[in-house]
């Protein structure tokens, strides 16, 4: 039945934790890093060694292009292409000094989650992670945001990016509420899947140990952005803190919370009051931002966005057949037969997307970014759309075509009809 398919999520995330002990004690036995052959260059605390040159290491260096190929990334870095980003972009931006971070605390917390993403997953996988930390990279480095952001709060944006999906099963909220999965009963029905991610997360924090040295409880320290110092003070307990911040994040990427985050979007820019100094607005932004890198991929060029979108109807349509195999009713978009790829971009396009990105288009007054962004999305739309067009013309040619040919037997003995 239904449960006992499920509970071989809780096998399968044993093995998991092995593969992931086991690879773990692997880079510790193969990086000049770890072994203490750390980079000459004087209070570098760079994490990429000579493992990630050559190719992967050029590709770095473009990181912050929005064509950015995730999936020739993931090769390159031999399916790492999540541990290998973060790494890069901690150092670009410093946190690993500012934070004070163990480097082998770090690797191993970031191996944990690439780990606990599923790979059978067409689409919620660790690629996945990797392309959306990095969009909101990109989303960062906006000039808008950028002057205006503390280092926790780059940090906790990009923490969220890497980790929203984690441990993903590949079927989405209804279905584990009409399985009756642990899970939702767990969660009582409401953002099951991203409250699993933000536990999960802060799990794996706990476990390896990377913010332990923070304290746990309050005190005070002062308010830093990139620009500066401000002469403010702030009361804030920093571990458990970052942990509710992580998850208000994470949160955020529920879809059914979508309208509740683009009128509070929308109304901010109609009333032209947000403030970008004070933390709680700041908070806000970053929300907006990972939702926005979370559904970013109809605005990525057509030859990226393309496999994406056929990636997620896939994972769509294996929970159809799971439906269909358990007598269930089939999910809206789950149905191969009814639901195709074209019809399923093209609504989640017009009712999510292009609503969300107007407004993220008029915050950022518009960058080229938002520009390209903008310019992609439309052109997908309109090739989504003529394969729809070509899609059902062609059904309606054949369909007619097959019912003269059969009552009548035109076609020769043995001959197949198409």
């Amino acid at each position: 039945n239904v449960c006992q398919f499920l509970s071989g999520e809780v096998e399968s995330g044993t093995r998991r934790k092995v593969k992931r002990l086991l690879s773990f004690q692997r880079y510790c036995h193969a990086s000049r890093l770890l072994r203490g052959l750390v980079p000459h260059t004087p209070g570098s605390l760079h994490l990429l060694d000579d493992d990630y040159l050559g190719q992967a290491g050029h590709m770095l260096s473009k990181v912050g292009t929005w064509n950015f190929d995730i999936f020739l990334f993931d090769r390159l870095t031999n399916g790492n292409s999540l541990v290998t980003l973060m790494c890069h972009l901690f150092n670009v931006y410093g946190l690993i000094h500012h934070f004070q971070l163990d480097m082998v605390k770090l690797h191993r917390f970031l191996g944990m989650v690439q780990e606990d993403y599923h790979s059978q997953n067409p689409y919620h996988n660790a690629v996945h992670a990797a392309d959306v930390t990095q969009a909101m990279y990109c989303y960062l480095k906006e000039p808008k945001l950028a002057e205006q952001l503390s280092p926790l709060d780059v940090f906790l944006g990009l923490m969220a990016a890497a980790s929203h999906d984690v441990d993903h099963p590949g079927v989405n909220q209804p279905f584990l509420i009409k399985t009756r999965h642990h899970l939702a009963s767990l969660y009582q029905n409401t953002s099951v899947l991203e409250r699993h991610h933000w536990r999960s997360t802060v799990g794996m924090l706990r476990e390896s140990g990377l913010l332990s040295h923070l304290p746990q409880w309050k005190s005070i320290y002062p308010i830093i952005t990139y620009r500066g110092t401000y002469s403010i003070f702030s009361l804030t307990p920093p571990r458990q803190d970052m942990e509710q911040q992580l998850g208000s994040l994470i949160l955020a990427t529920d879809i059914s919370r979508q309208n509740e985050f683009l009128l509070t979007f929308r109304e901010h820019l109609d009333n032209q009051d947000l403030d970008l100094q004070l933390a709680s607005h700041r908070h806000f932004m970053l929300q907006i931002a990972l939702k926005c890198a979370d559904i970013c991929n109809p605005c990525r060029a057509w030859e990226l966005s393309r496999q994406w979108s056929e990636r997620v109807c896939e994972e769509f349509y294996r929970q159809g057949d799971l439906e269909r195999k358990f007598d269930l009713e089939i999910s809206p978009m789950c149905n191969q037969q009814a639901d195709s790829v074209p019809a399923n971009q093209i609504g989640f396009i017009s009712y999510i997307v292009e609503p969300l990105f107007e407004e993220w288009y008029r915050f950022t007054e518009p960058s080229l970014l938002s520009q390209t962004m903008m310019g992609h999305l439309h052109k997908n739309k309109a090739c989504w759309s003529r394969l729809r067009y070509a899609q059902t013309s062609l059904e309606t040619q054949t369909h007619p075509q097959i019912d003269k040919l059969e009552p009548e037997g035109e076609g020769e003995e043995g001959e197949s009809v198409p």
